[in-house]
């Protein structure tokens, strides 16, 4: 027997097809409320999209932890092997807005919100281990050189490298971004990176500097800059295409978790600075430990409520997993969450896609932040009517802090071409080739020799090859920028 229609009030619905009117020509009825509701209901279909990453897509999944890491934290879901917890993956695009092409030349965002039984895990990060910039304050700026010019409402290249020529410590990344990396072939075949530095704390209060590599079991694979514009005019959504229909078929994609560990004092010892997040860690130094494997299995059953009201936040941790010091990290910690307050409302987090499996107890109460409230139980805290009481063991260790209070740079490992260059050095010959070949397609679409000359100056300070090559490509003298210094 089918279901009767109801309004949102549960009240029968009788006529679908037709508006209460006065006579068959109208004028229409302000007494019919279910048009008023309906179109109420239509006109409010659309949220405002994510001012970052907003084209995306995801799917449901869980993770097996293969290796217990008692010894490193205490965090539930990572102690006792074979455990399983529920999570849901959402990748995306940094820079496009919502109908952008899936292939554009990108950084993709990997964000895993896990189901633990300590409440939500998120880890809100991309498919390379580092970023453009380590300060917050940097971040806004960032992303409007990637965005829209006020004036022509175009993306222009010029914007882009502008801000990264002024932004020296953005070259790590931008040799990422141009490089292979820069267009995976699917989000299969990309890896995911938490890009921050972490703390991990086990049950005896020992404390590890840790960094989190998804390792693709697909493998890596990335596609020409030819085959990425010429998908970008026949499927505009192909990355979401692909993961959807690779779910459906049952070729359900994998990851193989993986984590650097620094003893606390070492990592603080390092000869990068750990927390600066423009900055990787040797391999060589701390090989990766494996910690277990993250498949996807199930395809959203409604996207919208599944994938973009899925509110993924830095912020969210649970007891055996901090926060480091990292500047960018502290940023974030606050604005996902205000980010979320503005796109979904204020009761976000008890959207189903964003409630933990867990009971939530406090003393949070009534507004638009709070759709349900816990009846006439107290209200307050401290009190005597055996109230939701404080768990001593979610405490988080303290860090030792130092200095002067100011406007200050990370001081510590300022340098920001080394690790550049070593990138660039690790490349084969082909895709130093491929990677040369874009930037000067990219920054060749401009005339700014300023901007040139600086992008150029730092290149060449990370791998004389490197600079020597773009500038040779843009038909600019080297020894000309090398002296005007």
């Amino acid at each position: 027997m089918a279901k009767k229609l109801t309004t949102e009030s549960g009240q029968p619905w009788a006529d679908n097809q037709h508006s209460q009117t006065a006579g068959s020509r109208g004028p229409v009825l302000m007494q019919d409320y279910q048009l008023l509701e309906k179109l109420a209901h239509f006109d409010r279909e659309r949220i405002p999209e994510r001012v970052v990453h907003a084209k995306g897509a995801g799917a449901k999944g869980e993770f097996v932890l293969e290796n217990d890491m008692s010894k490193y934290t205490k965090a539930d879901m990572f102690n006792e092997a074979g455990k399983k917890t529920p999570l849901i993956v959402r990748f995306s695009q940094v820079a496009g807005e919502k109908g952008y092409p899936d292939t554009v030349r990108d950084v993709r965002g990997f964000s895993i919100k896990f189901y633990t039984q300590e409440g939500n895990y998120d880890l809100v990060g991309n498919n390379t281990p580092v970023f453009f910039v380590n300060d917050p304050l940097k971040f806004p700026d960032f992303i409007h050189s990637q965005k829209r010019d006020p004036r022509t409402n175009r993306r222009t290249q010029e914007m882009q490298w502008d801000f990264w020529s002024h932004s020296p410590e953005s070259l790590h990344q931008v040799t990422y971004l141009m490089g292979d990396r820069g267009l995976p072939a699917s989000y299969r075949e990309m890896n995911g990176y938490g890009s921050h530095t972490f703390k991990w704390v086990n049950k005896d209060g020992e404390q590890f500097w840790i960094k989190y590599h998804f390792i693709s079991d697909q493998g890596v694979h990335n596609m020409t800059n030819d085959a990425a514009t010429k998908l970008a005019g026949e499927d505009t959504d192909y990355l979401q295409d692909d993961l959807f229909d690779a779910i459906e078929k049952k070729d359900y994609p994998s990851w193989t978790l993986y984590v650097h560990i620094l003893p606390y004092e070492e990592g603080l010892n390092y000869k990068w600075d750990i927390f600066d997040v423009t900055k990787t860690i040797s391999h060589k130094d701390y090989p990766l430990i494996k910690v277990g494997k993250m498949t996807l299995n199930e395809n959203p059953s409604n996207n919208f409520t599944d994938v973009e009201e899925a509110a993924m936040s830095p912020a969210n941790l649970v007891p055996g997993i901090e926060a480091s010091p990292d500047k960018l990290l502290q940023g974030r910690l606050f604005s996902y969450k205000d980010a979320e307050r503005y796109r979904l409302g204020a009761n976000f987090e008890d959207l189903p896609v964003n409630r933990p499996l867990n009971e939530v107890h406090n003393y949070a109460r009534d507004g638009a932040m709070n759709t349900t409230n816990p009846g006439g139980d107290v209200n307050y805290e401290p009190n005597g009517f055996d109230g939701p009481k404080e768990d001593p063991k979610a405490s988080i260790k303290p860090d030792e802090v130092e200095g002067h209070t100011g406007n200050q740079p990370y001081n510590y490992s300022p340098d920001y071409t080394t690790q550049a260059g070593d990138l660039y050095r690790l490349m084969s010959k082909e895709e130093q080739d491929r990677l040369i070949n874009t930037v000067v397609d990219a920054m060749g679409s401009f005339d700014n020799d300023e901007i040139k000359t600086l992008e150029i100056r730092q290149m060449y300070g990370a791998d004389k090859d490197y600079g020597s090559r773009v500038a040779a490509g843009l038909k600019m003298n080297l020894d000309d920028i090398l002296q005007t210094e």
